[in-house]
């Protein structure tokens, strides 16, 4: 196994947790709401697909959903409701500012929607973005991992051969897939682990 010339690191349960019942919970108390409805509104009619493809936009998620529960709520006061649902993994800190001291470039590949992504920002944990980039975000690519599509743009982003990148996913058909798009990859099973594998493949971690 070579050292890797570029890594890329999922979003959601590697370099932060989430849960979407927070979401269900937040929304609910401030439009009244049963948690039950709420959930079934944004589950139903294919919207997290479309949503994270970047199909359906945030103000036209908005209008359906006062549409179809008659509760008048501001777009920014659900935008943000909706989109607390994140816990930062601090065991990966050290990880990532390894692998930044170590000098590979570092991205993120992720599925994930606008506003998920804006309350990342809005968080400021330091290491989004911080120094990581490229970042490779579902939403604005057009296509979700495994969908090979995704990865060759992260092979575009990265401007390295794709058997020189590094993937962390704790999702194994995404691990599969971008072991079919010629990448090094490996499923999350926690910053222990990565460290090992990073290190396995010549990335002075230090750790």
């Amino acid at each position: 196994m070579r050292c890797p010339a570029f890594i890329y690191l999922d979003l959601g349960r590697v370099v932060v947790d989430f849960d979407h019942a927070l979401a269900w919970q937040k929304v609910a108390a401030i439009t009244g709401l049963a948690e039950a409805d709420v959930e079934q509104f944004f589950t139903a009619d294919d919207r997290p697909r479309r949503i994270e493809t970047g199909l359906l936009a945030w103000d036209t998620l908005h209008a359906e959903f006062v549409r179809a529960t008659a509760v008048e709520v501001d777009v920014d006061a659900l935008a943000r409701a909706a989109g607390d649902i994140f816990t930062l993994r601090a065991e990966m800190l050290p990880v990532i500012a390894a692998i930044e001291r170590a000098g590979v470039p570092l991205g993120i590949l992720s599925n994930t929607c606008d506003i998920h992504w804006q309350h990342l920002l809005r968080c400021r944990y330091g290491i989004l973005p911080g120094g990581i980039g490229p970042l490779v975000l579902s939403y604005e690519v057009g296509a979700m991992k495994p969908h090979p599509s995704i990865y060759e743009a992260a092979v575009a982003k990265a401007g390295v051969p794709a058997d020189r990148i590094f993937f962390c996913d704790d999702i194994p058909a995404h691990v599969e897939a971008a072991r079919a798009a010629g990448w090094d990859a490996e499923v999350f099973s926690g910053a222990r682990q990565l460290v090992e594998q990073l290190a396995s493949r010549g990335v002075p971690m230090g750790l």
